[in-house]
């Protein structure tokens, strides 16, 4: 009895894209309203399929970016952050989705793509937190998205890429702030930005008065690992108990 000729599975493939940015101190990332089925009219990731011509994955994602935020590849920190292949997460059928973490500095107002009625900047404390309910499993990848951004900053340069091409050791203090959601002091900030050799340099003599005594100007350095690194601290249970009761 000759065996039934095997056939490959119907899968179908796409990129979405967790984009951050800091929106006068916060942080946010970027949502569109679905303007199609499925999950018409809910939040979500930006995104799409892979066109029918071989392109290629980050081709892919490069396009979609420049397609929500008018970004090439040159003004955006891109990588790829994890695939998503749940069996149940598209009720279109088997799609798996390759996941890309962009982050550029004071990004401008978005603009809906094709297949979205709207886009706009949002708080990703209201993505964390369940307030802004997202379609698919993108609550999990923005979730995802997000932490992996706040761990790199312990390990890596990856702050930078939230900031202009010079700026203030106060602008990369407020970086962290926002991304790590916690104050810092800016005393042992200062003092461990410093001992990380080659994280920022000296951007020349030139700086930039905040309202106070000229600030001196940095840029990015060679470094891409930090050490030592900046770890951050998470607050224990007590200490999250002991600060709501303060409230």
């Amino acid at each position: 009895m000759q065996a039934d000729a095997w056939s490959p599975p119907s899968v179908l493939l796409t990129v979405d894209l967790v984009i951050l940015t800091l929106r006068e101190g916060r942080l946010c990332i970027l949502l569109v309203e679905r303007g199609e089925d499925p999950f018409q009219g809910m939040l979500a990731l930006p995104g799409g399929f892979l066109n029918h011509d071989g392109e290629e994955i980050l081709d892919a994602a490069h396009r979609e970016l420049s397609e929500e935020t008018a970004l090439t590849a040159g003004w955006v920190h891109l990588e790829q952050l994890g695939v998503y292949g749940d069996s149940g997460r598209d009720p279109r059928g088997r799609v798996v989705s390759v996941a890309h973490l962009a982050i550029a500095p004071e990004l401008p107002e978005p603009v809906a793509g094709t297949d979205a009625s709207d886009a706009a900047w949002v708080p990703a404390e209201a993505v964390l937190s369940g307030k802004a309910g997202l379609a698919f499993d993108h609550r999990k990848i923005a979730t995802d998205g997000i932490e992996h951004a706040r761990t790199k900053l312990e390990f890596s340069a990856l702050a930078t890429a939230f900031c202009r091409e010079n700026f203030t050791i106060a602008e990369l203090q407020q970086v962290y702030e926002a991304v790590w959601g916690t104050e810092l002091d800016t005393r042992n900030f200062y003092r461990k930005v410093q001992a990380a050799k080659g994280f920022i340099i000296p951007a020349g003599s030139n700086r930039r008065t905040t309202g106070g005594r000229p600030a001196r100007l940095y840029r990015a350095g060679p470094t891409t690992v930090l050490f030592p690194p900046l770890i951050r601290h998470v607050p224990s249970t007590t200490e999250e108990n002991t600060r709501e009761a303060e409230e």
